[in-house]
């Protein structure tokens, strides 16, 4: 049965449209670059995922971010700063994150159009605010929202400001998204239900945490377009 008049708070990216295997692409570039002298390619990307995190807990999101990232992984690989010429190429690598059109995932568009007519929806995303801000403005979905969210990270105090600021009632809002860790576990924290929608790209870092099968709370769907299903 459709769950009538509810508050759909949507994740953007890689929920709402493709993201992190800008990403993939940019970082099997740069290891094609950076493996011969390493010890390995698992090892290479092992050691830009520890760099990746340390980086996002300091600095946040973002291409620039990601730049920063792969110098600090080629430096330690290969025991050396990188030339200006190498560091050419990685911002080359890292400005194709930000420069290719906005691709929606299947079903985004109709469904959202539909799920408006019925249901408050809101707009929650984390990073860098312009790269965020340009991707929303790219997509054309940002009329469908009643309003839109950029954050440098999304915790449960995130959520529960969210809440209080459009006076939401908890069981009848629903975080919708990819991210365990961003997405459905601390809105649960926060005593909001939330819908999971698995993308296999998914960031590794926001993949690192296990959902509760047993979180009556969580509703858990294969595809965007199932959305219309339920609500």
């Amino acid at each position: 049965m459709r769950r009538d008049r509810q508050v759909l708070v949507f994740d953007a990216d890689d929920t709402l449209w493709e993201n992190n295997i800008r990403f993939e692409r940019a970082i099997e570039a740069f290891l094609d670059q950076v493996v011969p002298p390493a010890p390995d390619r698992a090892a290479a990307r092992a050691a830009l995922d520890v760099i990746e995190a340390a980086n996002a807990a300091t600095h946040g999101y973002g291409a620039q971010v990601f730049l920063r990232s792969l110098g600090e992984c080629f430096e330690q690989l290969h025991r050396r700063p990188a030339t200006a010429a190498e560091l050419a190429g990685f911002a080359a690598l890292a400005a194709t994150i930000t420069t290719a059109e906005v691709e929606l995932l299947p079903g985004v568009a109709e469904t959202l159009a539909s799920l408006a007519e019925r249901h408050q929806l809101l707009l929650l995303t984390k990073g860098d605010r312009a790269e965020q801000q340009a991707k929303v403005d790219a997509s054309g979905l940002a009329g469908l929202f009643a309003a839109v969210h950029i954050v440098p990270e999304k915790d449960v105090v995130v959520y529960r400001r969210l809440a209080e600021q459009h006076t939401l009632t908890p069981e009848r809002t629903w975080m919708v998204g990819n991210s365990p860790k961003s997405d459905i576990l601390p809105a649960r924290l926060a005593g909001l239900n939330a819908v999971f929608i698995p993308h296999q790209h998914t960031w590794v870092l926001e993949n690192d945490a296990e959902l509760d099968p047993h979180d009556g709370g969580v509703l858990q769907l294969a595809a965007f377009a199932e959305l219309g299903e339920h609500f």
